[in-house]
């Protein structure tokens, strides 16, 4: 039986969100207005990158997570890869964010890298105890 590790928000979060938030940023930059300075202007881009990185790095980049008895399946919703519990090196989860990524960190690198950020499921009170798909992976792989 395969048990879904990943948010139902994932989908949302990597495709959806980053392209309202890049067309109507893009859109309002577009609009014609009276540009006070150049500098002005290059301070407003430049907060512009650095949001569009930190959204990159917080959402673009999570990947759909599932498990089986044997197995990690992880996909881009493009192609999806299943990768042995052994191959896991660590796991590791930001509290610190809203979304409280996890972070999978392999021993072999994979078709998306050494490592893969998923969004957990929700949960109330999240600062209390790890997250229980950290735990089940920890568990899974041996790693304590």
């Amino acid at each position: 039986m395969v048990t879904r590790l990943s948010s139902l928000q994932t989908f949302f979060c990597k495709f959806i969100f980053p392209l309202i938030w890049i067309g109507s940023t893009v859109f309002g930059m577009m609009k014609p207005t009276k540009v006070a300075d150049p500098a002005s202007w290059l301070a407003g881009f430049l907060v512009w990158l650095a949001i569009g990185g930190f959204i990159y790095w917080t959402c673009v980049r999570l990947k759909k997570v599932s498990i089986d008895e044997q197995y990690l399946y992880v996909s881009n919703y493009l192609r999806e890869i299943a990768i042995p519990f052994s191959d896991i090196g660590e796991v590791t989860e930001n509290r610190w964010l809203n979304s409280h990524p996890v972070t999978i960190h392999f021993k072999v690198p994979t078709e998306f890298g050494d490592n893969i950020v998923f969004m957990p499921t929700f949960r109330f009170l999240p600062l209390l105890s790890p997250h229980p798909a950290v735990a089940q992976l920890k568990r899974l792989t041996k790693i304590d």
